[in-house]
């Protein structure tokens, strides 16, 4: 029996995430939604919420990935893609994932992988919002849209570059 555990990324755009997470072996589900702001405020994040099963990808890796897949050192910023709902934020839900967050952020900026100072917000988890439903599968479902082919697809092929041992092989099979 899998045991599994949740993640919370924030890395711009819910599709981009959605869509890269999703095709990781151990990962079980992921949730498009809104993350780090309260219900009366706008002010949420568009986040990703992940169960995965741990034995199978640890938090770390996850991690790794989500830190390789977007640009952590533009604030409120991805791309085109602009305002505080953009943000690149790691939400913890346990003092272990806050500890890992901050050394996997502290070990980056040692190695000077990017030149920019990383802005990533690394702040507890208080809630998650799902999307509305034509959010989900985004990407799966409108490969051919301009957003889709021009901003998503290269984040897929880096992901399949540069983490291809982590990636289902389903996904592996159907890679342009």
């Amino acid at each position: 029996m899998a045991i599994s555990e949740a993640a919370t990324f924030a890395s711009g755009c819910f599709w981009c995430s959605e869509a890269i997470f999703k095709r990781l072996k151990g990962v079980l589900t992921v949730e498009s939604g809104y993350s780090g702001g309260k219900q009366d405020n706008p002010s949420h994040a568009e986040a990703i919420q992940i169960t995965f099963d741990p034995n199978v990808i640890p938090y770390e890796k996850l991690l790794d990935i989500f830190w390789h897949t977007h640009n952590p050192t533009t604030l409120n910023r991805q791309g085109n893609d602009v305002g505080t709902q953009y943000r690149s934020a790691i939400f913890y839900h346990s003092g272990d994932q806050k500890e890992k967050a901050l050394a996997s952020k502290q070990e980056l900026e040692k190695e000077h992988i990017y030149k920019d100072l990383i802005v990533t917000e690394i702040v507890p988890f208080v809630s998650f919002h799902q999307a509305e439903g034509y959010h989900k599968n985004y990407y799966d479902r409108n490969q051919d849209a301009p957003y889709c082919t021009y901003v998503i697809s290269p984040k897929i092929q880096k992901l399949l570059k540069e983490f291809s041992k982590e990636v289902k092989e389903e996904y592996k099979e159907h890679a342009s």
